[in-house]
């Protein structure tokens, strides 16, 4: 009864999706409004039905309804009801019925909250957003049936992936989908401004928060993603240049430039057909993102293995939307008119820059990645691009960006002076090289890029401090004048200095941790100890335990400094005897500046364990930074200028033609 309600809904969702999609587009002699609130109605009858398809899979799997093929294959009786629920998205099939039902809530919140929207372009920017969900649930009914059923059922079964057994798992696709899936909108209001005829400071004002929203979820997405791989993996590390974990880098990259551009379009009239074709390019590197993880093209711990008929499903999406939405920009985008000149010195001219070496970036990103499937493709031999590739260029081009960062929003718009721009950041500048004479003093100048990027970091961070400080005038005018301009100081601005201030923090984690994490590999009985890094480590035991649905054993270790109790961990090597598969669970203890982290390994045979000891400093400030950008992000979207119209401006406005 549960798979025929939910592919029955599923059915409906599409045909409600069909017409969404169509009625906006076929010439009618009934007026907008009309037209607007039926494709409003069809948002939210899309979204029911999806919910209700979405809630009948989740049932299954926490009734543990083995019926259905895709519950029996990525669940178990005696499996904890977390994972039960986190097993509903934790496989191919779910986790695209997750996707198409975050599409159907970004959909009906534009019905829902655009009334501020024109009519027109309200209605055909959620008609394109109809025409993804259409291929999506087309993708997912024809190819991804989460209610396929068996003939006969087992009574236990298989479980899910041990190494998706996590609370950090559990929560990490939906946020990286809210990412994804956000930047849906931005290509939907794209092709529909296209379509309409019209970019101009308003267009840009409505498109802005979903972009923000977007980037906000991937931002904790990505983050939590680096944080379940350091404390799950045991090999120590956050970031590994997975193509997977590209994958979802490339978007956020573009994500963050389409932002920036979207601001020079508001408050300059500026950048229009740039920003328009990022809008088209951001989902497209989502889309190709999935494609990676559900093609088959790639092994990894993040990808769905599958067949490959799905990945050419995907590979049609991704040619359609993408193939036709750039062929109508070829032929719109020429008509646009650009917005007032800028000097070379502005805050226009700094975006500018901040877009080129994001797009830089991230297409480095995409050549890394795609690289080895193209020459594996062509019957080269297989080779793999790892971090050496990206040192030597990522970091390069992105460094300028950092660099940039404090001064750019320091500019004013239209014209400036760079001198002015930087005496107003001289402190900034001061305490980075302050900063950096510090570190290559007490490292006895072996740690010159560090000393560098750690420099470069405190001037990101006193720089958006600054900009604050001058914005509300401290110490410039009365301390009561300097209350009043805090209390009316747009969110969006404190938003802009908390997301630039992560940033700072983040660069300061990984050039600490990059630098200066130690690590030591021995093979221990229980009573014996090693050194690291000023502190020393002793097994205390090793004893049996049962879990819930695993056996494991875990290691007792205590850690100590100078002869005085630092802390007592525990890491365990968890076997899950239905999927016959082992998995580690660190120890890790944070002062939120460096991790001491345990991790213990294989026995010998001899009454010996593998234990991998690790130092990490500065390594939380990786978290914290990223989660701070996601906060400032959030800050930024409870402006409630971005829930007005922008206001109207007579002239400069970029037009083109009305589509005829």
């Amino acid at each position: 009864m549960i798979a025929q309600i939910g592919y029955f809904a599923l059915l409906l969702a599409l045909l409600i999706s069909l017409m969404q999609a169509v009625a906006p587009f076929v010439p009618l002699k009934r007026k907008d409004p009309a037209i607007a609130a039926f494709v409003d109605q069809a948002a939210f009858g899309q979204l029911v039905f999806i919910i209700i398809a979405f809630s009948s899979l989740t049932y299954a799997f926490v009734i543990s309804d083995f019926s259905l093929s895709v519950v029996a294959a990525n669940s178990h009786t005696t499996k904890p009801l977390l994972y039960k629920v986190s097993g509903v998205w934790g496989n191919h099939e779910g986790s695209m019925l997750l996707w198409v039902l975050i599409l159907a809530v970004f959909g009906a919140a534009v019905a829902l909250f655009g009334d501020n929207i024109p009519d027109r372009l309200r209605s055909k920017t959620l008609g394109v957003h109809a025409m993804i969900a259409v291929g999506f649930l087309a993708f997912v009914i024809m190819t991804s049936n989460p209610f396929a059923t068996l003939a006969e059922p087992p009574a236990d079964g298989n479980g899910l992936n041990p190494i998706l057994q996590d609370p950090g798992l559990a929560i990490h696709p939906p946020f990286l989908y809210l990412g994804y899936v956000g930047f849906s909108m931005a290509f939907s209001f794209s092709v529909a401004a296209l379509i309409e005829g019209r970019v101009d400071a308003c267009w840009a004002r409505w498109v802005r928060p979903w972009v923000l929203a977007a980037w906000c979820f991937l931002t904790i997405g990505i983050a939590l993603g680096s944080a379940w791989a350091y404390y799950t993996l045991g090999w120590g590390g956050w970031w590994f240049w997975d193509p997977v974990e590209n994958a979802s880098l490339m978007p956020w990259l573009a994500g963050t430039a389409l932002l920036h551009s979207a601001l020079v379009v508001e408050r300059r009239s500026t950048l229009v057909s740039w920003t328009i074709l990022l809008g088209i390019l951001t989902f497209s590197l989502s889309l190709i993102g999935t494609f990676l993880v559900r093609s088959g093209v790639l092994t990894s711990v993040h990808a769905f293995a599958q067949d490959p008929s799905r990945g050419e499903f995907v590979l049609l999406l991704i040619f359609l939307s993408t193939g036709g939405s750039l062929a109508l920009y070829a032929i719109r985008a020429p008509k646009l008119k650009t917005g007032s000149s800028f000097s070379i010195i502005s805050r226009e001219s700094g975006l500018v820059l901040n877009n080129v070496l994001l797009s830089a970036v991230a297409f480095t990103v995409l050549l890394g990645t795609f690289y080895p499937l193209v020459i594996d493709m062509i019957g080269g031999d297989k080779i793999s691009v790892g971090p050496p590739y990206y040192a030597l260029t990522f970091v390069p081009i992105a460094t300028p960006l950092l660099l940039v960062m404090a001064l750019g929003p320091a500019l004013k718009w239209k014209r400036d002076d760079l001198r002015a721009a930087f005496s107003r950041l001289k402190l900034a500048a001061i305490g980075g090289v302050v900063g950096a004479v510090v570190i290559m003093g007490l490292t006895f100048g072996h740690n010159v890029l560090t000393a560098f990027f750690m420099a470069v970091a405190i001037w990101i961070i006193v720089g958006s401090m600054l900009l604050l400080a001058q914005r509300v005038r401290l110490g410039f005018a009365p301390f009561s004048t300097s209350l009043k301009l805090i209390g009316t100081t747009p969110r969006a601005f404190y938003g802009l200095v908390i997301a630039h201030a992560g940033i700072g923090i983040l660069v300061a984690g990984i050039a600490g941790m990059s630098t200066w994490a130690t690590e030591k590999i021995d093979l221990m009985r229980p009573g014996q100890a090693i050194e690291l890094s000023g502190y020393e480590l002793r097994l205390l035991s090793i004893d049996d335990v049962q879990g819930p649905n695993y056996e494991a054993e875990r290691g007792s270790f205590e850690i100590t400094r100078n002869g005085r109790l630092v802390t007592q961990l525990h890491s365990e090597r968890r076997f899950y005897p239905v999927r016959q598969q082992q998995t580690t669970a660190a120890g890790i203890r944070t002062n939120l500046i460096s991790n001491l982290y345990v991790a213990l390994g294989e026995s010998d045979g001899g009454g010996r364990w593998t234990v991998r000891f690790y130092y990490h400093p500065f390594m939380p400030l990786v978290w914290i930074g990223a989660f701070t950008m996601a906060f400032g992000g959030f800050v930024s979207l409870s402006d409630r200028r971005f829930r007005v119209g922008a206001p109207k401006r007579s002239a400069r406005l970029p037009v083109m033609a009305p589509a005829q």
